[in-house]
């Protein structure tokens, strides 16, 4: 996995640090050559195939991050790949998948939908499923992260994690809770078609009609037969935080105005949950998802 995955730098964050009354420091994800963290899943995912399944090649279901993670490690070791999507997923993230050389094929309005896609390619071709994020394999790629963490803040106190199916928080936060139990996991989604913060306060896997958000990486559903992430995150997270939409794009602002970092949405609700959060200890840590969105929706951003 070395050979595809490199370390991502911790920065001190100076602006946030004040607001937080702590130490905060920011896990740039967005730096990776997929620009997200989902190359770690995909990579270890697809590092652990057969050669047989190799040469059937690999289809995944994503909102876009996961699937251009999924391309770019498939090209990288010459596995063919078809990403299936919705028609929410933006023009970006569409127009990065095909420079990647991976089949795409869009449809429906949901990741659901583009799920039922995905399974019949299994069925019809035999491919291989790189889950986005309900899979060992894949959670335990994007718990290489806790591991650097380890290395580089060994005394973190807290880890605020965006949260959509659960894979990133989860890997996180197994690896830890078990360096140190104390170390406090906040996940944080947005309040419009928040599925996985809805299932675990009812106790049971729920599906949401998806909304426009600008967290749009976090929109999708768990899966009704979640085997893992569901669970996981019910035992791994402290607490659960839902930020309105003004929020997030407080957080965009923060990160683009303090740090020159231009990120999605999904990438700046740990930003925007501390800006008027008081953290009664630290240091924390905000994990930067991504950065893979295009200027039109910047500036749509900056209008609105």
């Amino acid at each position: 996995m070395e050979s595809i995955v490199k370390p991502t730098p911790l920065v001190y964050s100076e602006f946030l640090s004040g607001h937080a009354a702590q130490p905060v420091y920011l896990k740039l994800e967005q730096s990776h050559p997929t620009g997200s963290f989902k190359i770690r899943g995909a990579a270890n995912k697809l590092l652990s195939l057969t050669d047989e399944e190799k040469q059937r090649g690999v289809t995944t279901f994503s909102t876009g991050n996961h699937g251009i993670a999924t391309a770019y490690v498939a090209g990288r070791m010459g596995i063919p790949c078809t990403v299936c999507l919705s028609h929410r997923v933006p023009e970006a993230k569409l127009g990065r998948l095909k420079r990647l050389g991976a089949a795409v094929e869009q449809t429906g309005v949901s990741q659901d939908e583009a799920a039922v896609r995905c399974r019949e390619l299994e069925a019809e071709k035999g491919m291989t499923v790189v889950e986005p994020f309900d899979d060992p394999a894949v959670i335990a790629g994007q718990g290489t992260i806790g591991l650097e963490l380890m290395e580089q803040l060994p005394n973190v106190r807290e880890v605020v994690i965006p949260l959509s199916g659960g894979g990133l928080l989860s890997g996180i936060g197994l690896v830890l809770k078990k360096a140190d139990p104390a170390i406090s996991i906040t996940g944080v989604t947005m309040e419009r078609s928040a599925v996985m913060q809805t299932s675990l306060k009812k106790g049971a896997v729920v599906t949401l009609e998806e909304e426009d958000t600008l967290a749009d990486s976090l929109l999708g559903g768990i899966g009704e037969d979640n085997r893992y992430t569901f669970s996981m995150t019910r035992s791994l997270m402290d607490k659960g935080v839902l930020l309105p939409e003004e929020r997030i794009k407080e957080g965009l602002y923060s990160l683009l105005d303090h740090h020159k970092m231009v990120v999605e949405g999904a990438a700046a609700v740990g930003a925007g949950y501390l800006l008027d959060q008081p953290i009664p200890e630290g240091p924390v840590v905000l994990i930067i998802t991504g950065n893979n969105v295009d200027t039109h929706t910047v500036k749509t951003w900056m209008d609105s």
